[in-house]
């Protein structure tokens, strides 16, 4: 299946008119015609549910509920929780975005956007609902074994989504460091996926864990964080981690670095 831009259905959330029309402007240069336009979330999630659209596109701040919320509604109920969320907001507040990101939204995108900002994220919902198998030299997709380590279960179930999306169905999953140490002395992986900020104990810790008293500690680590302290990421790089990348995240960017890992190895 080769679903196009012209082929996606959206539900468009935003209670201001005049942002409606400039987002309608941009996803229809872009080839998207099918919106269905809501201003609040109620309204919208009851839609949601009915439709089954490709793609919700939401602003933060809604008469009756904020964005996050309707993510979190959206992500609790089996039928709509694989359904592709992308944020459009002016908020640059990390507290405020923080709990977007970690719900496995496909993108969070500023006021004023920029049309490549809006393609990319349109080509990056296209890859999770029609996504694309790793292909890899050294090894049979099925035969991986992955651990993933987040506290937030949203955030596992959406990289646990997109690695199944890939072909890897070995998947371990821990909720810090501290559950994930006796994982790795009772199970060999080829590949560890790990948030920085954990409690207990952290991405960080962790990677320095498996660098020096794992008995895997050449194993490719990769870290999907929302951290943005770069003097923070620069420890990360420094304990160990063999690849950082952001959250939200492109499937197509975790897939290149995957392959490129693993052929490393």
């Amino acid at each position: 299946m080769d679903i196009t831009l012209e082929q996606l259905s959206v539900v468009l959330i935003e209670p201001s008119v005049p942002q409606q029309k400039i987002i309608t402007r941009y996803l229809n240069a872009q080839g998207v015609k099918t919106i269905s336009y809501y201003d609040n979330g109620n309204h919208a999630l009851a839609s949601i549910i009915s439709e089954q659209p490709d793609l919700v596109i939401s602003a933060l701040y809604l008469p009756d509920m904020t964005g996050t919320d309707l993510l979190h509604s959206l992500r609790k109920e089996p039928d709509t929780q694989n359904i592709v969320f992308m944020l459009i907001s002016s908020e640059t507040r990390f507290q405020a975005l923080d709990p977007i990101r970690q719900a496995g939204a496909v993108a969070i995108l500023p006021k004023p956007f920029t049309e490549e900002q809006l393609r990319a994220a349109l080509y990056s919902t296209i890859d999770l609902i029609d996504p694309k198998e790793l292909e890899l030299e050294n090894f049979d997709t099925e035969d991986l074994k992955v651990l993933i380590v987040d506290d937030s279960s949203m955030a596992r179930r959406h990289v646990t989504r997109v690695l199944k999306d890939m072909g890897i169905e070995d998947i371990i999953e821990a909720a810090d460091g501290i559950e994930a140490v006796p994982i790795l002395e009772n199970n060999l992986f080829d590949l560890v996926i790990t948030d920085y900020n954990m409690p207990e104990m952290d991405g960080e810790a962790l990677v320095s864990h498996i660098r020096t008293k794992s008995i895997q500690s050449s194993v490719p680590v990769l870290m999907v964080t929302s951290e943005e302290d770069e003097v923070r990421l620069a420890a990360a790089r420094k304990s160990g981690v063999s690849a950082l990348s952001d959250k939200p995240f492109e499937p197509e960017n975790i897939r290149a670095l995957i392959t490129r890992l693993l052929s490393e190895g």
